[in-house]
């Protein structure tokens, strides 16, 4: 019984430092902050991509663009549903 409360205590450190550790990696603030100085970046990237592929491969945007749709309508049929069970 001792060694699995002893196992147990060693696993709770070192489950303890890898989080430390992983905090590092997901520090969102680093994150956000970067693709705030780098939005215009991220947005030509996009638009390039979508360029080329309205180019190479229609099908693929059409399909895109139809299940965007489809999720904004679901989204707004929750949101009416909601919005009359909660009046």
């Amino acid at each position: 019984m001792e060694e699995l409360q002893k196992e147990n205590e060693e696993l709770k450190k070192k489950n303890a430092e890898l989080e430390e550790r992983l905090k590092k990696y997901t520090n969102g603030n680093n994150h956000k902050r970067y693709y705030e100085k780098h939005k215009d970046k991220y947005k030509e990237l996009g638009s390039n991509y979508l360029q080329k592929l309205k180019e190479e491969n229609p099908e693929k945007l059409k399909e895109y663009r139809q299940r965007a749709y489809q999720k904004r309508k679901e989204k707004m049929k929750q949101d009416n549903n909601q919005a009359s069970s909660n009046s």
